[in-house]
């Protein structure tokens, strides 16, 4: 069986280090670490830590110091194709069949390495050399520090067809070629592919050159491409590579944050300017993996994009490819630079401090969102109105994890609905339950009133099924019927309602379109002769499970007001059930005092808003 380095780095970072080892020690959160007492000598006091994003263990104690395997085969007492084969089942991947071949091509992936580092250090004398003064001068009026220039491993690849072939005459020319050194072209002789360039070189995580990037310096060969990287080879894939991930990720943590800009000498520019974790995709989008890989890092990287139209594409572009992976805790903020400059110009013109403004300004990506979508066409008609809403749901839709869409859609809807209709004066929904007793509700006259008995469990699961679905909404549509002078109090609120019943979807839009027709109708009669004229009939008493709403006789004194405390229950009550479902998932995983007092807060104010409807309904239903 042949399993190539590759391979087993990958399936290192695939596996969580802190919950395999916590299936059998206790471990505790620890910063960006965990801590645990040494399964491997007797403690008391805990020197045994666990890095997730190095994927390593070690004890200060006693110097015991592995990764995932390595815990498998020393405290699981696997041997170590067992421990590779059960790591592999947890991580999803296939371990690969015996092939002699494949030991072969791993041996060759060694010796490209050899090839890179050789390479490297060809191009960094020959950028030292009286050949590389062009190089030179550039790297001076970029302004970058010799450290720097000395850490990232500039270099200059001579203009010629054959300089590198020549200095690396050791290597047969077919690893060259592989390597992606030399270019291969049908009927000619094979050529160098780096010429005339200030160069680059591109590692993998363990800080081992994979690859290089090069920057045309001769400004006359105008048919040359301004940057040109290594393609696809053995050791080196764009898709899944993160410029400056060994240096970045050491000083991440120290941070806390994780910058991905859009080239690698922004990023060099960055790290002249302070700013250490910085990190570049290699001329594409962001891929799964690379998101992935930055996730490692930080639980919510920012994104830095350009102020121009260019810029503004790039952050579209990332955005819905990280919206189909986002999961809870997990996304990215969104910086914009001023227009017209990268980072290099605005450390040059404003200072670091400027830059550090713009990072500090970044934007959650539902922000960011809106504001592309919003500004991509016109707002003028309600055909463009529309057009904006199916977009914004377009994108929702591709989200995968359940909670996160329906948050999104929810913010996304609002901010539509603030802007599609216009405002009118309506309370806020601010009902306020303490101890069981319920607070006045603003713009609610008369006196306080007790809270009722506390409901069945049954009661409360049949209060729960009004709340969410059909029975509320319809007895709310009934209401506005009997009241149609209130229609316009509350259309904006109950334009912003997903309603997956279609019949009463189409009674709600008819409702507004009464509002924005013009038209206000004094007289229950007049709404339902409009609504009939367009096929649509009022819901009938089983509709909301036989409850009977004080507001639906629509001459109670106080039937506004409690119709508007109905309305505020129809869009609160499922803000605080996403609420109560997200706590009880971070409450899940995190099991701390914070996350179960605000599991339990939002429980009890869920039981408030239920035991509230079910008040209203008490007297006539019977309860």
């Amino acid at each position: 069986m042949s399993l190539t380095p590759q391979w087993l780095d990958e399936l290192r970072t695939r596996v969580s280090l802190s919950a395999l080892i916590g299936r059998s020690v206790r471990v505790q959160k620890a910063g960006r670490e965990f801590k645990a007492c040494c399964p491997f000598h007797n403690e008391k006091t805990p020197s045994f830590t666990i890095n997730d994003e190095k994927g390593f263990y070690h004890c200060f104690g006693c110097g015991a110091h592995g990764d995932a395997i390595r815990w498998m085969t020393d405290h699981q007492g696997l041997p170590f194709l067992d421990a590779v084969k059960e790591l592999a089942a947890q991580a999803g991947m296939e371990v690969p069949a015996p092939d002699p071949r494949a030991a072969k091509r791993a041996e060759e992936q060694k010796s490209l390495h050899d090839v890179m580092a050789a390479a490297q250090a060809f191009f960094v004398q020959s950028l030292a050399e009286d050949q590389g003064a062009q190089a030179r001068a550039y790297l001076a009026s970029r302004g970058f520090p010799a450290n720097v220039v000395k850490d990232f491993g500039f270099g200059y690849a001579p203009d010629s067809r054959t300089a590198l072939k020549d200095a690396l005459s050791q290597f047969p020319e077919a690893m060259l070629i592989e390597a992606g050194l030399r270019i291969v072209v049908e009927g000619r002789d094979p050529y160098d592919r780096f010429r005339g360039r200030l160069m680059l070189p591109i590692c993998d995580p363990r800080g081992r050159v994979i690859a290089f990037g090069g920057r045309i310096l001769d400004k006359t060969k105008t048919d040359a491409p301004k940057y040109l990287n290594s393609p696809d080879t053995p050791l080196f894939d764009k898709g899944r590579t993160v410029y400056n991930l060994h240096r970045a990720s050491p000083a991440s943590r120290q941070s806390g944050r994780v910058v991905v800009v859009e080239g690698y000498m922004d990023v060099v520019a960055l790290a002249a300017a302070g700013i250490s974790e910085a990190v570049a995709p290699l001329g594409t989008a962001l891929t799964e993996d690379q998101i992935e890989r930055l996730w490692r890092m930080t639980e919510s990287p920012t994104l830095c994009f350009d102020g121009d139209a260019a810029g503004q594409r790039a952050a579209a572009r990332a955005i819905v490819r990280a919206l189909p992976l986002l999961r809870p805790g997990h996304s990215f903020r969104i910086a914009v630079l001023p227009a017209g400059l990268d980072p290099d110009d605005l450390i040059k013109q404003r200072g670091a401090a400027a830059m550090e403004e713009v990072l500090a300004a970044a934007r959650p990506m539902v922000e960011v969102l809106w504001d592309i979508e919003r500004l991509a066409a016109p707002f003028a008609t309600p055909e463009d109105k529309a057009g904006l809403k199916a977009r914004l749901m377009a994108h929702v839709e591709t989200i995968g994890d359940g909670d996160i869409k329906g948050l999104y859609r929810r913010d996304l809807l609002d901010r539509f609905g603030a802007l599609a209709y216009p405002q009118r004066e309506r309370p806020a929904f601010q009902p306020s339950f303490q101890g069981g007793q319920r607070g006045s509700t603003p713009g609610r006259k008369g006196p306080w009133k007790p809270a009722p008995p506390p409901l069945s469990a049954a009661v409360t699961a049949r209060m729960q099924a009004v709340g969410e679905g059909r029975p509320l909404l319809a007895a709310v549509l009934i209401g506005l019927i009997e009241q149609p002078q209130q229609i316009a109090r509350h259309a904006e609120t109950l334009a912003r309602l997903e309603v997956a019943d279609a019949s009463l979807a189409a009674l709600l839009d008819g409702l507004i379109d009464v509002v924005q027709s013009g038209v206000q109708p004094l007289e229950s009669g007049e709404v339902l002769t409009i609504l009939a004229k367009r096929g649509l009939r009022a819901p009938l008493a089983n509709d909301y499970a036989g409850m009977r709403f004080g507001f639906l006789d629509g001459k109670a004194p106080d039937a506004a007001e409690e119709l508007a405390e109905a309305v505020d229950l129809l869009v609160g009550l499922p803000a605080v059930e996403a609420a109560l479902a997200e706590a009880t998932r971070r409450h899940e995983a995190e099991f701390s005092d914070e996350t179960f007092t605000e599991q339990q807060r939002l429980l009890q104010r869920r039981l408030a808003l239920l035991a509230r409807l079910g008040q209203m309904g008490r007297t006539r239903a019977g309860l």
